[in-house]
């Protein structure tokens, strides 16, 4: 019965990875197909003679690497940023005594039920009022504000560290500030982990933003992979767009295979309490 049971969990298992891997191994086929295999009739479902040219002219369209590093410096600036920030808010909700705390913390949860698209143009009217349409700022603004779900992680993580470090902490001499950073932040590396990786991936996916707030030159490899794969005559070339999309996800990948082990062990640990 036992064993029965664990087949039909592995073969659940098993299906669920098909079913979520099978577009990106669909997408990562077509990008080795010869443009013409993809018009042909019936469809090909194995490329007949693979290539590596999608992807050399998937770089040199237009301006493949000069976009991603746009990409790579505005997910890495808003990562960093919004990792501190959210840690350092979490560790005073987890560890201070304030008027209204609870309350306050209460507030910050329901701003996630909070869709993107309520704030988007209050948002592009205030950057534009100050002139920072077009710029990198909103991203720094945005880290510096921290993130509700990373706080709210933060937050569950240090309340379950022992009262007795930040005591011993506090006899020595530390202030909260020198507590954060020498005692609790070096302790938190799961969570910096798993801070890292979805705020990385959240802006390296993201087009809304990017699409309004800049302009073609400083956009991210995001927006142009929507808008940069076409004829002359506007048709797609969808063999680039797949070899395109295909290079677009190898960033994240490596991020989380280096990261791996800190992400599963911070989103377990960070709801024990």
């Amino acid at each position: 019965m036992v064993f029965a049971r664990r087949n039909a969990v592995y073969m659940v298992l098993v299906a669920s990875l098909v079913l979520f891997l099978g577009p990106f191994g669909w997408l990562a086929i077509t990008a080795f197909k010869d443009p013409s295999e993809l018009r042909a009739m019936p469809v090909h479902w194995w490329p007949q003679q693979p290539t590596m040219n999608n992807f050399q002219e998937a770089l040199t369209f237009f301006d493949y690497l000069g976009y991603a590093r746009n990409s790579f410096m505005i997910a890495l600036i808003y990562a960093t940023l919004v990792t501190l920030a959210s840690a350092w808010a979490g560790y005073g909700f987890a560890r201070l005594d304030a008027p209204g705390k609870r309350v306050i913390f209460g507030i910050l949860l329901s701003t996630m039920m909070l869709p993107q698209v309520i704030t988007l143009i209050p948002t592009y009217l205030l950057f534009a009022r100050f002139n920072l349409v077009n710029t990198y700022v909103p991203w720094v603004l945005w880290g510096l504000s921290g993130a509700p779900y990373l706080i709210f992680l933060f937050r569950q993580f240090f309340t379950n560290m022992p009262r007795e470090l930040e005591e011993a902490a506090i006899v020595d001499g530390y202030g909260h500030i020198r507590i954060f950073w020498r005692i609790f932040l070096p302790q938190s590396w799961p969570v910096i982990a798993t801070s890292l990786i979805l705020s990385f991936s959240w802006t390296w996916g993201d087009w809304i933003a990017p699409a309004l707030l800049l302009d073609d030159d400083h956009t991210t490899l995001a927006v142009k992979l929507a808008t940069g794969y076409v004829n002359q005559h506007g048709g797609w070339l969808f063999n680039l767009v797949a070899a395109g999309a295909v290079m677009y996800v190898v960033p994240v990948l490596v991020l989380f295979l280096i990261l791996q082990r800190g992400f599963v062990t911070g989103v377990a640990t960070s709801g024990l309490k």
